[in-house]
């Protein structure tokens, strides 16, 4: 590394640190795209203040990232295997920093909205790319698969992260710091991304076919399948937060069956059907949509609950929410369990504890506030199981030249979870509210007994979830040319040295 970079290195700076260096690096990048998602919810009352904007316009501003972020993974991912990962995350990384600054500095409510819009897009890019550098700094197979099960946590330790500093910086300063991690973090990136010249560049593993010389030719960039894809999903996403608005669901689900008939019928797909095909991978990523919409659902409902019913104050309800922060442990203990039982029963078992976490939820009421962190606690240790188990199997196997597009499925299902899951979840709070108000009870308890009736539900869906899992299979036909290992053998020799990635 040093004498790739040219710099006089420390005496202790080996490769090995170089390693180290990278990976946590790519990790707190990982963290801020998602803490970015939910670091302006608490402030956003403030922002409607300062701009006199009503509710509809700052639900677009809360929704305009992740419409963005999640519309464009799959192309995104597709962009990051054509042009190599380094590459692609620096220009990610750039855009995410410029768009997080002007959303900081937005004199009026429209740059403000645009900012937001290209924060998502600089996410898109950077988040496949990131997976693909860290496959690449993990060549060996086990220690690979201990670095994605840390990696797996990553994402509700940001959204939990976001949540918990949204509500310091709106009750201390201005909703405009809201904007400041996103954009010291980027800058930090860009500054020390050298070390990353170590990871996989992706764009020289991808193979074409054959010209009539025998050449081999680069693949095409699929431009229908990602347009159909990204307007798909965008509109889906914003038909599902606008109350499940029936004609634009509709929309979205048409333009997604486009992209699937458009994909099985593409010589150089931008997702290759067959890797949705695996039982085990499909298990894997209904297991990341199903734990990303829990975590999301319930602190959402559990927020409006402790604010609007019990009348904490944000900063109280911030602190309530602390115990979330526990996910962050969890990702060193989930490699080592992943390691020694195989990445589906961690899988299992994480979302078993989710289940018995929504349970102890769902038993809110007057009297019963201390089961909220209680909750959130054994949800933090259930979410950092089945995130990691369920990242290691989803991208187990993946050749080198689909890293990009891999990654950023996985991040497209963790996006689409927690709107697909608040669409359902607040139709069946709202239902269950109704009536109980119809029945006579009080405004509070009606509330209180919706959200509960949600939770069960998540509840249920986990523990469905968790028994599909265990029950998976992996199939012996890989979805390339090479042979694919199934994950319910993702753990190393006996005898292999144990090494901490994080």
């Amino acid at each position: 590394m040093t004498a790739r970079s040219g710099l006089r290195m420390p005496f202790f700076w080996n490769d090995r640190s170089s390693i180290r260096f990278s990976f946590a690096l790519l990790g707190a990048v990982q963290a801020t795209l998602i803490a970015a998602i939910t670091l302006i919810v608490v402030p956003l009352p403030a922002i409607g203040r300062a701009f006199d904007v009503g509710q509809s316009e700052l639900a677009l501003v809360n929704a305009g990232y992740g419409l963005t972020f999640s519309g464009l993974l799959l192309l995104s991912g597709r962009v990051t295997d054509r042009i190599g990962a380094r590459r692609a995350f620096l220009a990610g990384v750039a855009l995410f920093g410029l768009a997080s600054a002007a959303g900081g500095l937005a004199p009026a409510y429209p740059p403000l909205l645009a900012a937001r819009f290209a924060q998502g897009a600089g996410a898109a890019l950077t988040a496949p790319a990131a997976v693909a550098l860290v496959t690449g700094l993990f060549p060996d197979r086990a220690e690979r698969s201990r670095a994605l099960a840390v990696w797996g946590t990553l994402s509700v330790a940001g959204a939990t992260a976001g949540t918990l500093a949204g509500g310091f910086l709106g009750s201390w300063g201005s909703w405009r710091w809201a904007f400041l991690p996103p954009t010291v973090v980027a800058a930090a990136a860009l500054l020390g991304a050298r070390p990353l010249t170590r990871g996989r560049d992706t764009a020289t593993d991808a193979p074409g076919s054959p010209d009539t010389a025998g050449r081999t030719r680069p693949n095409r960039l699929d431009l229908p399948g990602g347009l159909l894809v990204t307007a798909g999903l965008i509109v889906l996403s914003y038909g599902l937060l606008e109350q499940v608005h029936l004609p634009l669901v509709g929309c979205g689900v048409a333009l997604l069956a486009a992209f699937a008939v458009v994909e099985a019928r593409t010589a150089d797909p931008l997702l290759p059907l067959p890797f949705l095909a695996r039982p085990h991978r499909a298990a894997a990523l209904t297991a990341v949509l199903v734990t990303s919409a829990a975590s999301a659902s319930s602190i959402f409902f559990l927020t409006l609950w402790m604010q609007q019913v019990r009348g904490l104050s944000e900063l109280a309800t911030s602190i309530a929410l602390a115990p979330c922060a526990l996910v962050i442990l969890m990702g060193p203990i989930a490699g080592r369990l992943i390691a020694r039982k195989g990445a589906r029963p961690v899988t299992g078992a994480g979302l078993l504890l989710g289940a018995a976490a929504m349970l102890l939820l769902s038993r809110i009421g007057p009297e019963n506030l201390p089961v909220v962190p209680g909750g959130f606690a054994l949800f933090a240790v259930a979410g950092g199981l089945a995130f990691a188990g369920a990242t290691v199997t989803a991208l187990s196997g993946v050749p080198a030249e689909r890293t990009g597009v891999a990654g950023g499925l996985v991040n497209t299902v963790m996006e689409t979870g927690p709107t697909l899951g608040l669409a359902v979840l607040v139709s069946v709070a709202t239902a269950r509210t109704d009536s109980l108000r119809a029945a006579g009870h009080t405004p509070e308890a009606a509330t209180t007994g919706g959200y509960a009736l949600a939770l069960l539900v998540t509840a249920a869906i986990l523990l469905i979830t968790a028994l599909i899992t265990v029950t998976s299979r992996a199939e012996p036909t890989p979805w390339s040319e090479q042979p694919e290992e199934p994950s319910e053998n993702l753990q190393g020799p006996k005898n292999a040295t144990e090494r901490n990635p994080s």
